[in-house]
């Protein structure tokens, strides 16, 4: 019996060996299954990013008429070289503007307005980019353009002479006792909203110009502002600089047109 007892100890001492390691085995098993959860964790996404506008700053928008074109629409301009609006920063908005009244005696009297305003939008993670930006703008200035309080005659064509998308808006207004003829061209080259304005009136006896003349001088200078816009501002676009989607504010001519002024923002 005493024989017995102890070979039953010494199997079960030995067949407590296997078990601990088994132990042992799965405890290893554990930390190396952790190490391997730590190492396949995801990475940290790379920002977000948009292509940059293609313009980056905006010419002096008094020069964006030429001396030739002033003296050919606006006869007798008081500043030939134009007079500014005022802007906290002409890299992304401004505006410039030239009138004057030319006296034909007994043939009476013509008078001109011409104004031009530019935006410059950049592009932006949170907005879009720079001509998306522009794009929507470009919009907005339209229907300011077409809603016009006392305009008459209002019409709003799409053209595709100017810059990247533009519309032409004719209408009428009367101001001091006479009918002024109108014409805005709103255009948009890439991430610049041009917006131009031209109109004139005849005073005593003097027939007030035709909404087709209007039109095509206008037109031809939108498109003479595009090429500026190209020609200055050409580069990647920076943070900073940029409009930030309001129209611009509104000063009052002599003709008793509201004309764009670049100093707001939104």
């Amino acid at each position: 019996m005493r024989r017995s007892a102890s070979r039953l100890t010494r199997i079960l001492a030995c067949a407590a060996v296997p078990v601990m390691l088994v132990v042992a085995g799965c405890s290893s098993g554990s930390d190396d299954k952790s190490d391997a959860d730590t190492s396949s964790a995801p990475a940290p996404k790379a920002s977000a990013t948009v292509a940059p506008a293609k313009y980056s700053t905006l010419p002096d928008s008094c020069d964006t008429i030429s001396r030739a074109t002033v003296d050919s629409l606006v006869p007798k301009a008081k500043v030939k070289s134009g007079t500014a609006g005022k802007s906290s920063d002409i890299a992304a908005r401004s505006s410039c503007s030239w009138n004057g009244l030319e006296d034909k005696g007994v043939k009476g009297s013509q008078y001109r307005w011409l104004d031009v305003s530019l935006m410059r939008y950049d592009s932006d993670v949170t907005l879009g980019t720079g001509d998306k930006r522009a794009a929507a703008q470009f919009t907005k200035e339209v229907a300011a353009s077409s809603s016009t309080d006392g305009a008459e005659s209002v019409k709003a064509a799409p053209s595709t002479d100017v810059g990247d998308q533009a519309t032409v808006i004719t209408y009428t207004l009367k101001k001091t006792g006479v009918n002024f003829g109108y014409v805005t061209v709103v255009a948009r080259t890439e991430n610049v909203v041009i917006t131009l304005t031209y109109n004139g009136a005849g005073y005593a006896g003097a027939k007030s110009p035709g909404s087709a003349d209007l039109t095509k001088d206008a037109v031809s200078a939108a498109q003479g502002v595009v090429t500026e816009v190209a020609t200055a501002g050409t580069g990647q676009s920076s943070d900073s600089g940029s409009a930030d989607g309001g129209s611009p504010s509104e000063k009052s001519s002599p003709s008793g047109k509201s004309s764009p002024s670049a100093s707001a923002k939104s």
